[in-house]
């Protein structure tokens, strides 16, 4: 019996190590990339698999489609746009989107999707380490409206990513990571508070990241965004996370719960993105704090700390922990 293809849409540096993954475990796939470039040196590294066409119709003969790509209006163009891949897929088939996208969107995209009896599964990404994309650890978060799908597309989950968690219906993966980036940008926001503030009151910035790395300040981004003070590596891209941040506030909002920290997050992060160099990494964003508090971290000459320390009134009230 040979063995089914798989399409699989956009490698970039998620979606490259996610369908080296597939290849490794013997699947066939026909693979597409807008840089053409990406499509023939993904075939020279695993000979089995081919390249895709440039024609909407080069995927028929798939029955599963694993889209990788940078935003909603992006996966819609490729499946639904004036050359979309759906209408040309059979009856039955299935597209995963392991893309960062609106919930609502997915929703939407989704419905559409079944009036060409395509059924649609969002399994967007996160991961535990840096560069896990790289070793197949990533983590899948997956909505799905049939358990009949799920079950059916299951094994190839498990041989995109060692971590995959069913969160509920269709929408529910891109819930989740909307969620867990917010999160992720809340604990990059305080950091980076804290380190200009450590930085003003005499404390040395890259020992506040070793003493949070040793305690209950650790977090993704003191543990390798920012391990070192400043990365310029390029897996996790501040632009992206920006836009998590505009999601998660329109999904909290739609929730109907209040909360402010959302607004006050993207306002910040999206002054450090017009700030930052195209294609910066989440590290970027500790710039504009420098900016706004008046100070370098990154040139900074550390000598004695001691006067830096603000002086405390006899008359003003101590803490004292014993």
């Amino acid at each position: 019996m040979v063995a089914p293809i798989i399409g699989f849409v956009g490698l970039g540096h998620a979606g490259f190590p996610m369908a080296a993954s597939l290849a490794k475990k013997g699947h066939h796939l026909l693979v597409r990339d807008q840089d053409t470039s990406r499509g023939l040196k993904f075939v020279e590294e695993h000979p089995k698999c081919r390249a895709a066409a440039s024609d909407a119709g080069s995927f028929s003969e798939c029955e599963v489609v694993v889209t990788s790509l940078s935003s909603s209006d992006e996966v819609k163009h490729v499946l639904l746009g004036e050359h979309g891949i759906a209408p040309h897929l059979k009856p039955g088939s299935i597209v995963i989107d392991t893309s960062s996208c609106s919930a609502f969107d997915t929703r939407a995209l989704g419905l559409e999707l079944s009036r060409l009896h395509v059924d649609l599964v969002d399994s967007p990404i996160t991961q535990e380490q840096l560069n896990a994309f790289d070793n197949g650890r990533t983590t899948l978060m997956v909505g799905s409206d049939k358990p009949e799908v799920l079950k059916k597309i299951m094994p190839i989950l498990k041989h995109m990513s060692s971590h995959v968690f069913p969160m509920g219906c269709l929408g529910s993966g891109n819930t989740m990571q909307t969620l867990n980036s917010y999160v992720n940008a809340s604990s990059m926001i305080a950091l980076c508070d804290s380190l200009v503030t450590g930085q003003k009151l005499g404390m040395d910035p890259q020992t506040m990241i070793d003493v949070m790395n040793v305690g209950t300040g650790a977090n993704f981004t003191t543990k390798y965004l920012m391990k070192n003070l400043k990365s310029n590596d390029p897996a996790c891209r501040l632009e992206p996370l920006v836009n998590d941040v505009r999601n998660a506030k329109d999904l909290i909002e739609k929730a109907g719960f209040e909360t402010e920290l959302p607004s006050l997050a993207l306002r910040y992060l999206e002054d450090s993105l017009k700030r930052a160099p195209q294609g910066a990494n989440h590290s970027a964003c500790l710039e504009s704090w420098e900016k706004r508090a008046g100070v370098n971290i990154a040139k900074t000459e550390w000598k004695d700390h001691s006067t830096k320390l603000p002086h405390i009134s006899q008359d003003e009230p101590v803490l004292r922990i014993l």
